[in-house]
């Protein structure tokens, strides 16, 4: 595997990026609940309602954090991962801590003081990783939703 490249997500990664969080709703078994098309994937990031970054091998998007600055009543400014995936052919090559790394680095630089987000009680593999990031898994927070 050649030199991965981690950094901030441009117009030309979208594509790419929207084909890695397709990958990732087929994984959680929910696809048929991923109602954005590409073009709406394309008109979000042009109106700045998520930023991302990507990790390119040979220029091809080969994993995702997708994000964006929400805020706290308790902490403060905070970012909220929406999306994490790697692609399945590149996973157990660090490609992962690496994005997750320069993720936490950003919320550093930017002067963030929580970085949230959700996972999956059955995917065992990102819960595994998340503690070994010393992360705090709540348990006790159930989610609330309305869809429109």
């Amino acid at each position: 595997m050649k030199d991965i490249i981690i950094k901030k997500a441009a117009k030309e990664h979208i594509e790419g990026l929207y084909r890695m969080i397709e990958e990732l709703a087929v994984f959680e078994k929910a696809r048929d609940e991923m109602w954005m098309s590409l073009d709406d994937y394309y008109n979000a990031f042009e109106k700045s309602h998520f930023r991302a970054i990507v990790a390119l091998d040979n220029n091809e998007v080969i994993g995702t954090c997708v994000f964006y600055h929400t805020f706290s009543t308790w902490k403060g400014k905070m970012m909220y991962l929406e999306d994490f995936v790697v692609k399945e052919s590149h996973r157990r090559y660090g490609v992962g801590q690496q994005l997750f790394d320069r993720l936490k680095e950003l919320c550093i630089e930017e002067d963030f003081k929580l970085l949230k987000w959700q996972v999956l009680d059955w995917n065992t593999i990102a819960l595994n990783f998340y503690e070994k990031n010393n992360a705090t898994i709540e348990k006790e927070w159930w989610n609330g939703k309305i869809i429109f």
